[in-house]
């Protein structure tokens, strides 16, 4: 519940260096995450999100970004649905799309990162 009433990585980054999107029509949730990275090593320096859809959203959104940052781009595709709905303490099994999502999300950015590079 505090991931969803006070998500700590709510926001926009005006000047990220890569947005990452994914989205479920049949729920409705949308979610985008901007990325700051360290050009050298290749770090995770910023990150943040939004999402519009439902309280697993919110929280999944603000946990794939405490679980990334600080990550090098290799570490963070290897994070999985699993490892979002563990940190959370385990989602409905009707909500697991919700950790899906975001992890979609973040490997979008990095796809998107590694094209640029």
């Amino acid at each position: 519940m505090e991931h969803f009433t006070n998500p700590k990585f709510f926001g926009k980054i005006k000047d990220a260096d890569v947005i990452g999107k994914a989205g479920n029509p049949r729920c409705g949730d949308l979610l985008t995450l901007y990325l700051k990275i360290n050009p050298k090593n290749k770090t995770i320096t910023d990150i943040k999100f939004e999402t519009l859809g439902c309280a697993s959203a919110i929280a999944s959104s603000d946990m794939i970004c405490k679980i990334a940052k600080g990550k090098t781009m290799e570490e963070a595709l290897k994070i999985g649905f699993q490892d979002v709905s563990n940190r959370l303490g385990t989602l409905p099994p009707l909500k697991i799309h919700c950790a899906q999502l975001v992890t979609e999300a973040l490997k979008d950015a990095i796809n998107k990162n590694l094209l640029n590079a």
